[in-house]
């Protein structure tokens, strides 16, 4: 394996424990069932730092970890596929205005939103069809809503006091 092999997958199994730990650490409850959490900031930072297929393995591993290791465990299969492809789609979005010459805060804006939109009816359909709950899974809805533009926010702030600090280029990422 070559060196950047396994800082490649150093780095990634960093990013997972880093969603586990945040999803888990900062858990505000939510009256519609789950929390608002730091985990999204994460995912959506696993994949604009990674790129679409780490990114994807970090934000999803590390999110349904979380699951697991917390009262969430029915939800764990779908938030692995969730949160993956989540980050799977941030990290395209991101990488394909980056090739246009875009800055980066407004392909982490969209992104975000397209991840996050993911995210909503990800969940409402888990909870709907495979969980069982049918149209009473719609009350999670404003929750998810919440977490989403409270991880789109923590993301694209933390993403661009990191691109100031010069820390990514030290990552080499």
């Amino acid at each position: 394996m070559k060196h950047e092999q396994i800082k490649t997958l150093v780095i990634t199994a960093l990013f997972i424990a880093l969603t586990c730990v945040a999803t888990i650490v900062i858990q505000i409850p939510s009256p519609m069932s789950g929390y608002v959490n730091l985990g999204d900031c994460l995912v959506l930072l696993s994949a604009w730092l990674l790129g679409p297929w780490y990114g994807a393995a970090a934000a999803g591993l590390g999110s349904a970890l979380a699951d697991i290791l917390t009262s969430y465990a029915h939800y764990a299969p779908g938030t692995l596929v969730i949160k993956a492809a989540m980050a799977l789609a941030a990290a395209l979005i991101f990488q394909a205005a980056k090739k246009k010459g875009a800055n980066s805060l407004v392909p982490q804006v969209i992104g975000g939103i397209a991840a996050e939109i993911i995210m909503i009816i990800g969940y409402f359909g888990y909870a709907a069809l495979l969980l069982g709950k049918g149209l009473a899974a719609a009350a999670s809805i404003p929750g998810n809503i919440v977490q989403g533009i409270f991880g789109i926010l923590a993301a694209v702030l933390l993403a661009q006091i990191l691109e100031k600090s010069h820390a990514l280029s030290r990552l080499n990422v």
